[in-house]
C-alpha cells in the first residue's frame, strides 16, 4: 500500500508538470470550491448491517486541471458505531486531508472548460473519533472515486457520486498500523460542490494563448532577412566611406599645391584660362560645395572686371560611350553657368557654356578629367 501511495504521488507531480504549461497562471485565491455530501457506509468485508449514515462538508482547491487537494469533515449517525459497534444517534466524527486527481483531464487533456462528466480520484489520511466525548481515536485512510457531473453557465456547479473505502489503520485498541479488511468501511456518498469565481473571469482554469510556431518561424526568417540586408548596406556604406576617403586624399593633394594667382594667364587660342576648376563625381552634373567655392572665385573675378566675358568648358572622363560623355560634358558646363547666373547674379550674356566631350589629356587621373574650366574670352577675336 505504501508503494501505491508513492506511485500516486509521483503520478500527481508528473501530471502537474505536464498540465501547468497549458493554462493561465492562477492566483492563490483561484480555483477553490465548497461542497456538502451525504451517504451511508457498511462493513467492507460483509456488506451487511447498515452501520452509519453520514453527512459532511468539503473545501478544496485545484492547483492545476489535474491535481488538487480537499479538507473534509463528516459526522456519522445510525444504529451502530461503524468501528465500535455501539448504539446511539451521533456515533462518530472524522476529518480527512485528501489529495485529488482528475483522471479525465490527465488522460484526455483539458480543453478550457470542464467536461459534462468527469472521473476523479481522492486519497488521503484522516482522524476518526468514536462516541463524541470519548477518548476513542483512530487513524484512517480513505481511497475513493468521484463520478461527477458539471453544469451551469460556466460549469460552476458539480454533483458527484463517490464510492470509497475507509480503513481504520490504527486506533487505541490496535496500535499496529495495517490495512485490514475487517477494519474497513465501504462508503457511498452523493456530493454537491460550488466552484468560486476566479481572477481570469471564469470559474475554471483558462487555456493560455500559446504562440504559433509557424508565426515564430516566419518572424525569425524575416529577422534574418533584415539582418542580411543590413549587413549588405553596412558593406556598401564601408565601400562608400573608402571612396570618400580616397577623394578627400586626392583633393587634399590638389589643395596642397602652391597657390597661384587667379588671373594667371596662359595664352592659347581660346583665350585666357582662369585657375579655378569645378570637379564632378563620376556621372554627376550637380555642382557640390567644393565646386561652389570655385564658382564664387570666378564670380568675384567677373565683378571686379565688369567688361569680362567667360566661357565655361565642360569635360567628361573617357569611361562610357561618346554619346553619354558628350551629354554629361555639356550638362556640366550648363550647370556651372546656371550657378553663376542664379546664385551670383552674373549676367547670362557674359557667359557661354560649351561641352568638350571626354578627355584624358587634362590629367592622368580620371577623377580630374571630370571638370568644368573657365576661359576669359573678353579679348577673343
Amino acid at each position: 500500500m505504501k508503494k501505491l501511495f508513492l506511485m500516486l504521488a509521483a503520478a500527481a507531480l508528473s501530471a502537474q508538470a505536464v498540465n501547468a504549461q497549458t493554462v493561465v497562471e492562477s492566483k492563490n485565491t483561484d480555483n477553490w470550491y465548497l461542497g456538502v455530501n451525504g451517504g451511508a457506509n457498511v462493513p467492507a468485508k460483509t456488506f451487511k448491517d447498515l452501520a452509519n449514515f453520514q453527512a459532511g462538508l468539503r473545501v478544496g482547491r485545484w492547483f492545476t486541471p489535474v491535481v488538487g487537494f480537499a479538507v473534509e469533515g463528516q459526522a456519522h449517525f445510525g444504529n451502530k458505531n461503524a468501528f465500535a459497534g455501539e448504539d446511539g444517534t451521533l456515533k462518530a466524527i472524522n476529518a480527512n486531508l485528501l489529495g485529488t486527481i482528475n483522471f479525465s483531464n490527465w488522460f484526455a487533456g483539458y480543453n478550457g472548460t470542464p467536461r459534462c462528466f468527469e472521473v476523479s480520484g481522492v486519497a488521503g489520511f484522516g482522524w476518526w473519533k468514536n462516541r463524541v466525548g470519548s477518548k476513542d481515536n483512530a487513524l484512517v485512510t480513505k481511497l475513493g472515486l468521484d463520478l461527477a457531473l458539471n453544469f451551469g453557465s460556466d460549469k460552476q456547479w458539480q454533483v458527484y457520486v463517490e464510492p470509497a473505502l475507509v480503513y481504520n489503520i490504527a486506533d487505541d485498541k490496535h496500535a499496529k498500523t495495517e490495512f485490514n479488511i475487517n477494519r474497513a468501511l465501504f462508503t457511498a456518498s452523493v456530493g454537491f460542490n460550488y466552484k468560486f469565481g476566479n481572477s481570469n473571469g471564469t470559474h475554471n482554469f483558462k487555456i493560455a494563448e500559446l504562440r504559433d510556431q509557424a508565426e515564430i518561424d516566419g518572424l525569425n526568417a524575416k529577422i534574418n532577412e533584415l539582418r542580411a540586408d543590413n549587413n549588405a548596406k553596412d558593406g556598401k556604406i564601408a565601400a562608400d566611406a573608402r571612396a570618400i576617403a580616397d577623394l578627400k586624399a586626392k583633393l587634399a593633394a590638389c589643395q596642397s599645391r602652391p597657390a597661384e594667382k587667379i588671373v594667371e594667364e596662359r595664352i592659347i587660342k581660346e583665350g585666357t584660362i582662369l585657375q579655378p576648376i569645378v570637379i564632378f563625381g563620376q556621372g554627376k552634373t550637380t555642382v557640390d560645395a567644393a565646386g561652389m567655392a570655385s564658382c564664387e572665385m570666378v564670380a568675384k573675378y567677373m565683378k571686379n572686371h565688369a567688361d569680362s566675358k567667360v566661357k565655361v568648358l565642360g569635360y567628361a572622363s573617357p569611361e562610357g560611350s561618346k554619346e553619354v560623355n558628350d551629354r554629361i560634358a555639356k550638362a556640366r558646363a550648363e550647370a556651372v553657368k546656371n550657378v553663376l547666373v542664379k546664385k551670383y547674379k552674373i549676367a547670362a550674356d557674359r557667359l557661354e557654356a560649351e561641352g568638350q566631350g571626354a578627355t584624358d589629356k587634362l590629367s592622368a587621373e580620371n577623377d580630374f578629367n571630370r571638370v568644368a574650366k573657365f576661359v576669359d574670352v573678353t579679348n577673343q577675336k
